[in-house]
């Protein structure tokens, strides 16, 4: 073969699309052998496309049953569960937050107790600052006292509950299933995918909860979670490397973003070191800066709606610049 009949020979579009696909499938798994996973991911591949195609025969007796809105093909397979199966629909909810905002005023011992018993929940822990305060100002206290019943099997849900003291039992078709020792949360299932209550619960010794009502539990979690999630859609849209995902891989990929925050001057990744993630920017600025002879240059500046940390994912190389935050900023990234 001629030299310029080598030069010519161009990477088919296709070829393109399934190595990208496969090298971000890799990325976000970080599986320990890359030959053995390639085996595993392709081998998949394939499997998953002739039965996609099987069940899209006409004379296939599945696809009259199929739901037309599952994909067929599922790279990802750590997908979480959406939490918008409910009736509630965050994207036709009205979106005038501050006038339907419930309060319930809380002296300076009360927050900070509240504030102690909701820092572990993981419901709350993808809230930023300000839905977090919303969160507090929105829970009220109730007191409970032993044998009383604060849910009941059946019911519909009506509130959720964080546990700041007492002892609580666990009751599910009149067996005693688990018990709840002056910590944990209880309640958001029935909210969040409105089922009647899936056990009842009552208290053992005298307690406290701070419950919030199912409105507001949609309202600031269900509702925050899908601004957020949708916000981080269009980021990753913005992204060339990752416009071959589908659009369900591309909510997974969204999902699994976490949102940081870093001060004025503050170094958010290191010239040299090993790419640990990539980072999309919320709201502020960064500075890029090269290390040349002994000083830092600075090589440009990236504002909203920008990313960086992507190169050293792909190429396996080390971090060709550092990053510095341009006064406060707040990144969403996914680290690896």
């Amino acid at each position: 073969m001629s030299t310029d009949s080598k030069q010519r020979i161009q990477v088919p579009e296709a070829l393109r699309e399934v190595l990208l696909e496969f090298s971000i499938a890799y990325l976000l798994e970080q599986p320990g052998d890359v030959v053995d996973y390639a085996v595993q991911y392709f081998n998949k591949l394939q499997s998953n496309r002739q039965a996609a195609a099987n069940f899209y025969r006409p004379d296939s007796p599945e696809s009259s049953i199929m739901s037309q809105e599952e994909e067929p093909v599922r790279r990802f397979t750590t997908r979480r569960k959406s939490v918008f199966a409910e009736a509630y629909d965050p994207e036709n909810d009205a979106d005038d937050d501050e006038a339907e905002r419930k309060v319930y005023p809380k002296s300076d011992e009360q927050r900070a107790r509240l504030t102690e018993s909701v820092k572990n929940v993981l419901l709350f822990r993808s809230l930023d600052d300000e839905q977090m305060n919303q969160v507090l100002d929105a829970m009220f206290e109730k007191r409970v006292q032993p044998d009383e019943f604060i849910i009941r099997q059946g019911d519909d849900g009506d509130n959720f509950y964080v546990i700041e003291s007492g002892v609580y039992k666990v009751i599910c078709n009149g067996d005693h299933i688990s018990t709840y020792d002056n910590s944990g949360i209880f309640g958001e299932l029935a909210l969040l995918y409105n089922v009647p209550r899936a056990a009842s619960i009552q208290a053992v010794t005298e307690g406290l909860l701070w419950a919030m009502d199912r409105q507001t539990f949609r309202r600031i979690l269900l509702k925050s979670a899908f601004k957020k999630r949708k916000m981080y859609e269009t980021l990753l849209d913005s992204v060339p490397m990752l416009k071959a995902l589908k659009s369900y891989e591309r909510m997974n990929l969204a999902d699994a973003l976490v949102t940081k925050h870093f001060s004025s001057n503050d170094r958010i990744i290191k010239q040299g070191d090993v790419a640990d993630g990539m980072y999309f920017i919320e709201d502020g600025s960064v500075v890029v800066k090269m290390d040349q002879d002994g000083r830092e240059i600075e090589i440009s500046r990236l504002g909203k709606g920008q990313y960086f940390g992507e190169l050293a994912l792909v190429t396996h190389r080390p971090r060709a610049a550092s990053v510095y935050a341009d006064g406060d900023i707040k990144v969403a990234c996914k680290f690896i």
